[in-house]
């Protein structure tokens, strides 16, 4: 389950939108203009269980979500969509890697306190005896240049 945004927990000025997410779960959003840069020389990674169900994140996924570690696991991992995130990134993402596959993209994420990064993630299936039983991710640092034609790119996407 996972739960609407507070508006306590927003800083500053937020737009407020519902959002349709993957599994056909609703969740009231809210989101600011507010960028939190992402720092040179860290990793974010996670796993997931089959579903999508965040089951590990590290320091550096806490760090940036806003979001305490204890609400992350267990959370769906699209507690992080972004409004602007068209769903085809998503459809492209969990078919990549339902097949087996590799994924690769830009992705901007949705802070606890409304704001959002971007990342450079990849996400690869976690396989043991020949069945997919979860999924790693590793987001880097995107470079500014990328992160401008995404900003162009994605809200043709929708």
């Amino acid at each position: 389950m996972i739960a609407d945004m507070n508006a306590e927990d927003i800083v500053g000025d937020y737009q407020e939108v519902s959002l349709q997410l993957y599994g056909s779960i609703k969740r009231k959003v809210l989101y600011t203009q507010i960028e939190t840069p992402y720092p040179d020389g860290k990793l974010i990674v996670s796993t997931t269980n089959p579903d999508g169900i965040i089951t590990h994140v590290n320091r550096s996924f806490v760090e940036m979500s806003g979001y305490r570690e204890e609400e992350l696991i267990g959370a769906p991992h699209s507690i992080l969509r972004h409004p602007d995130m068209p769903s085809a990134a998503f459809k492209d993402l969990w078919d990549t890697v339902r097949r087996g596959e590799k994924w690769q993209g830009f992705v901007k994420n949705l802070r606890k306190d409304g704001g959002y990064y971007w990342v450079k993630a990849t996400v690869i299936p976690n396989v043991r005896g020949g069945k997919v039983v979860g999924y790693t991710s590793v987001r880097r640092k995107p470079s500014r240049s990328k992160i401008e034609e995404c900003c162009k790119l994605y809200p043709t996407l929708f």
